[in-house]
């Protein structure tokens, strides 16, 4: 599991006038992908490390390799929209290891 802190969103907060988005904070998927593998790799992680991590993680969820589930709800689709305020725990279930296993590491699946 991967807890991640939820930026707040200023300028939702700002335009709506609605003070519900300074206590919970849209974000899709795919940002809060971005944002759990910052939290997994560490703030001092090169940026090109970084960059490369989300791209393959983001490659693997399309290609269905696992599932995200965020605080207890699954996601399969990077573009869906989930509401969270504070933090977020994230985990990640693979679908089938074996072609996963293959697929990262060149190597034969069992």
């Amino acid at each position: 599991m991967i807890r991640v802190r939820i930026p707040l969103d200023l300028q939702a907060v700002a335009q709506s006038g609605a003070a519900v988005f300074a206590l919970a904070t849209p974000l899709r998927v795919r940002e809060l992908l971005a944002l759990a593998v910052r939290e997994a790799i560490g703030d001092l992680a090169p940026a090109d490390k970084f960059s490369r991590s989300v791209v393959r993680t983001l490659e693997g969820l399309y290609a269905g390799d696992f599932t995200l589930s965020i605080d207890g709800r699954t996601f399969a689709d990077p573009d869906a929209v989930v509401v969270c305020g504070g933090t977020a725990d994230v985990r990640f279930f693979v679908n089938d290891w074996r072609r996963v296993r293959s697929r990262v590491r060149g190597l034969p699946a069992r």
